[in-house]
């Protein structure tokens, strides 16, 4: 069963349990997922699902801060609530040892040696730890190893 088919399970799943912010949640992603489709003329496969959910994330803990800013704590709740469904899907996240170690490796891959290499390095990066870094924290971890 395919990501996208066990999301469309889920949000079943909470019709049934009267699951209205789950089920509210999830149809935003899953509208998300048609407007794409529909853009882009092309079927979704597992990889570019997990791309769409980790933007729909972003998104969602973007506009949880500036909901704290404007002291809307209602709103950011909403938001973080969102952002816990979502993470469900998401592939395991790597620790800080993995995240570091596996860094190492792709610098010594690329053969990287300063900091005026951090593109090579992060090129390679977000291509082998996609879906299992956010792109901030691999960028972090890049330039201290880097300086």
């Amino acid at each position: 069963m395919s990501l996208r088919d066990t999301i469309n399970n889920d949000v079943k799943e909470a019709m049934k349990a009267k699951d209205t912010k789950k089920r509210d949640a999830l149809r935003l992603l899953t509208s998300a997922f048609k407007q794409i489709e529909v853009d882009e003329r092309k079927d979704l496969s597992d990889e570019d699902v997990i791309k769409i959910i980790q933007t729909q994330i972003k998104r969602r803990n973007d506009a949880a801060s500036q909901y704290k800013d404007a002291g809307r704590d209602d709103l950011m709740q909403t938001e973080l609530d969102e952002i816990a469904y979502y993470e469900v899907y998401l592939p395991k996240q790597l620790t800080d040892e993995e995240l570091e170690s596996e860094l190492k490796s792709i610098i010594e891959k690329v053969g990287a040696t300063s900091p005026k290499d951090m593109g090579k390095v992060m090129g390679a990066a977000s291509k082998e730890l996609a879906g299992r870094a956010d792109g901030k924290r691999i960028s972090t971890y890049v330039k201290a190893l880097l300086a």
